[in-house]
Order: structure tokens, then C-alpha cells, then sequence
């Protein structure tokens, strides 16, 4: 079992940055593909982010590329989502999540362990 807790969320007006961070808990986290998801309201949860278990590969959804940087500290069970030029449109609740897939999980039904979530709010 794995537990996932995320922290970092909060208010920022465009341009400006956040750093989410999310703490595993469980033996297993670094041997999972750590990932970011979000959910705006009205809308599905959609694929941000996500990290190899080595750290090495990362990929992200096009929206956000040079954006946003996703790294992962296995010897902390810690996962980071770096944030900078931030838009309204990336107001959304994310979340932090865990796949057992290694390569390249983008869909919500890839992913078996979930965080509660923190609100990010950009105010334009």
C-alpha cells in the first residue's frame, strides 16, 4: 500500500510560481512512476506530469512544458511539481499519483494510488 500526501497548493497571481511537493509513505514508492494530475472545475482530471522511478525520464502534457518541472527524491519519498508562469488556466485542484507502469503512464485509469489533492488558484 502506498499513501500519498500532497502540500503547496495555494494563491498566486499570473506570472508568478508555486512549488507542490507530495511524500510518499510505504516501501514501495521507489519503484513507482510518480506523476501529477489535475482537475479544474467542470472539467475531467487530466495528465500534468510524471517521473520515472530513477528519476531520469520525465514527460508532460504540451500545456505545460518549459513551464513546469517535475523531480522526484527517492531517499525522502518525496515527488516536486516546480511551477513558474503560472496562468489562470492553471487553476485546478492536483493531484500527487502512482503507477506500477514504467513506461510513460498518462491516463487516469494508470495510476492505482492517489493523493486528497491541494488547490492551486491563479488570480489574472
Amino acid at each position: 500500500q502506498l499513501q500519498l500526501v500532497e502540500s503547496g497548493g495555494g494563491l498566486v497571481q499570473a506570472g508568478g510560481s508555486l512549488r507542490l511537493s507530495c511524500i510518499g509513505s510505504g516501501q514501495t514508492f521507489n519503484t513507482h512512476t510518480m506523476g501529477w494530475f489535475r482537475q479544474a472545475p467542470g472539467k475531467e482530471r487530466e495528465f500534468v506530469a510524471a517521473v520515472a522511478w530513477t528519476g531520469g525520464r520525465t514527460f508532460y502534457v504540451d500545456s505545460v512544458k518549459d513551464r513546469f518541472t517535475i523531480s522526484r527524491d527517492n531517499a525522502k519519498n518525496m515527488v516536486y511539481l516546480q511551477m513558474n508562469n503560472l496562468k489562470a488556466e492553471d487553476t485546478a485542484v492536483y493531484y500527487c499519483a502512482a503507477s506500477s507502469i514504467g513506461w510513460e503512464p498518462r491516463k487516469f485509469h494508470e495510476y492505482g494510488f492517489w493523493g486528497q489533492g491541494t488547490q492551486v488558484t491563479v488570480s489574472s
